[in-house]
C-alpha cells in the first residue's frame, strides 16, 4: 500500500518541479557584487515559500545584505525539535561557454534538472519547505517542532551565520538540525554523512620591490615575488603530499577499525574514480593510506590560484612589486584551526624568500566535525532511508566543508543528520550542474517520513 505522504508527492511532482525551477531562475551569485537585488530577491522566495508551507515568524534577518531566513513552527509539545538548515545563494556559473543550456534558465535533460544551484543547495533545501508542507497536508498539523534557518552566504564563508549561531542560542535551541547539502554515495544507495572536514581558507600575499621593475635591468638582484611565493609554497607540502609545517598531524586520529572496514565494502573503484571523477593521469596523495582515508581523513593543503606580474596577450618583461596566492588546508576532526592557522602563520615567517614580506590573511576558519550515529535523530534517519530507497543505509565521511555543522554542534550542542540527495557527478560549482529528479522527489518523501517517525520516538 502506498505511503499517504508517497501518493501527496506523486501527485504534485509537476508543481514542484516548476516552483523549483522558478527558484533556480533567481541568480543568487554572493560572490557578485553587481547581484545584491537577486541576493535580496532569493531570500524573500525561500521566506514565502516557508509561509506557504506554514511556517510561523517568518523573518528575514540582517535584510540590508544577504539575509538569514528564519521561520519557526512550535505546536508539538512534548516533542522534539529539529532545525532545518539550508542555503539559497550559489557559485559563479562562470565559464558560461561550457554549458550545454544557460545555468540560470532550468532545463531537464534525461531525468535531470541542469541549473546552477540545482543541487547546491536550492533543490536540497526546497526538499525540506515541500516536505513541511506534504507532512500537513497528509497529516494536518506537524509531528516534530521545527525551526528553520536558510543563509545566502554559505558560498563565501558563511561568517553571518555563524556569529547568529554563536549569540543566538536559545532563539535556536533544538533536539537535532537537518542539512541536506551532500550526497548519496552512489546511486540508489541510502547514505548519511557521519564526518566532516574543516576548512581554512587563506590567502597569501607576497611584496618585493616597491613598483614592478623592468626585468633587463634588474633581473637577477632583484627579489620576485611571483617566483618567492611559488617558492614557498612548494615547502608546504612534499612531492608525495606530506604536509611539512611542523605539528600539522598532531591531532589527526586515525578512524576506528570499524568505521575504516565499512569503507572497504564500499562500491569504491578507484580506477572508476581516477577516470570519470579526477580525470587526471594518475592520482597523488599521501603513501600508506587509501583513497578514502586521504579524502575523508587526513588533512589536505591545496593552492586556489596565484596571481601577479603580467599574463596578458604579448610580452612585457616586468618583475611584479606584489603576487597573491589562495590557498587551503582541509583539518580532520579533532584538529584545531586556531592551532594550525598559527603554526603556519610560524612557518611563512621561517621561510620567506630573502628581500619578500609575506602576509597572511584568514578569510575562513571551521573546523572539522564527526556525528555519533547511534544518536536517536541518526537511527531514525537511517531507518526512513532505507526504507524508501529499499536497501540498508551506509555511513560515510565527506572530504568536504560544511561549516554550520560545526557551529551547531560547538553553540547548540546538537549533531547534524546529513541527508543529502545529490550524486557524485553532480558537477557542484562546475558547469552544467544537475539535480536528479527522482532523488529530488524521493529526498521530499524521505525527510518527510523522517520527521514523522522521529516524532514517534517520545
Amino acid at each position: 500500500m502506498t505511503h499517504p505522504i508517497d501518493a501527496y508527492v506523486e501527485r504534485n511532482k509537476e508543481r514542484f518541479l516548476e516552483e523549483l525551477k522558478e527558484f533556480l531562475r533567481i541568480p543568487s551569485v554572493s560572490t557578485d557584487p553587481e547581484r545584491r537585488g537577486d541576493i535580496q530577491r532569493a531570500a524573500e522566495f525561500v521566506a514565502a515559500s516557508l509561509r506557504q508551507a506554514g511556517l510561523e515568524h517568518v523573518e528575514l534577518i540582517g535584510a540590508e545584505k544577504f539575509p538569514l531566513v528564519y521561520a519557526d513552527w512550535l505546536h508539538a509539545p512534548g516533542k522534539p525539535t529539529v532545525l532545518c538548515y539550508g542555503h539559497y545563494d550559489v557559485q559563479p556559473p562562470d565559464p558560461l561557454e561550457a554549458w550545454a543550456s544557460p545555468p540560470f534558465e532550468p532545463e531537464v535533460r534525461d531525468g535531470n534538472l541542469y541549473a546552477r544551484g540545482s543541487a547546491d543547495d536550492k533543490g536540497q533545501m526546497y526538499m525540506h519547505v515541500k516536505a513541511v508542507e506534504a507532512l500537513r497536508a497528509v497529516l494536518g498539523t506537524l509531528p516534530v517542532n521545527l525551526k528553520f534557518l536558510v543563509e545566502g552566504e554559505e558560498e563565501i564563508g558563511g561568517a553571518p551565520i555563524a556569529r547568529y549561531v554563536a549569540e543566538n542560542p536559545e532563539k535556536l535551541r533544538a533536539d537535532a538540525a537537518l542539512v541536506s547539502d551532500t550526497a548519496l554515495y552512489a546511486e540508489g544507495m541510502p547514505t548519511l554523512c557521519v564526518g566532516l572536514r574543516g576548512l581554512i581558507y587563506l590567502e597569501v600575499e607576497a611584496s618585493g620591490p616597491a613598483r614592478d621593475l623592468h626585468s633587463g635591468l634588474y633581473g637577477g638582484a632583484a627579489p620576485n615575488p611571483v617566483f618567492g611565493l611559488i617558492e614557498l609554497l612548494a615547502k608546504v607540502k612534499d612531492a608525495q603530499g606530506v604536509i611539512r609545517i611542523p605539528g600539522i598531524y598532531d591531532d589527526v586520529q586515525p578512524p576506528a577499525p570499524a568505521e575504516k572496514a565499512s569503507w572497504e565494502s564500499l562500491p569504491f573503484d578507484e580506477g572508476e574514480f581516477l577516470r570519470t571523477e579526477v580525470g587526471s593521469a594518475k592520482l597523488t596523495g599521501e603513501r600508506g593510506y587509501s583513497v578514502l582515508e586521504r579524502i575523508w581523513a587526513r588533512p589536505a593543503f591545496e593552492v586556489h590560484g596565484i596571481g601577479g606580474g603580467f599574463t596578458g596577450a604579448g610580452a612585457k618583461t616586468v618583475i611584479p612589486a606584489t603576487a597573491t596566492a589562495k590557498v587551503s588546508f582541509r583539518l580532520v576532526p579533532k584538529q584545531d584551526p586556531e592551532k594550525v592557522i598559527a603554526s603556519f602563520r610560524k612557518f611563512v615567517a621561517e621561510n620567506t624568500p630573502e628581500g619578500m614580506r609575506v602576509e597572511v590573511r584568514v578569510l575562513s576558519a571551521a573546523p572539522g566535525v564527526l556525528v555519533d550515529p547511534e544518536h536517536p535523530a541518526i537511527r531514525v534517519a537511517a531507518r526512513v532511508f532505507g526504507e524508501v530507497f529499499g536497501r540498508p543505509t551506509v555511513f560515510i565521511r565527506d572530504g568536504a566543508s560544511v561549516p554550520i555543522v560545526g557551529d551547531f554542534a560547538m553553540h547548540l550542542g546538537v549533531p547534524s543528520v546529513m541527508m543529502g540527495f545529490g550524486l557524485p557527478d553532480d558537477g557542484l560549482h562546475a558547469p552544467n550542474e544537475k539535480y536528479c529528479l527522482k532523488n529530488y522527489y524521493q529526498g521530499i518523501v524521505t525527510i518527510a517520513r523522517f520527521l514523522e517517525q522521529y516524532g514517534q520516538q517520545t
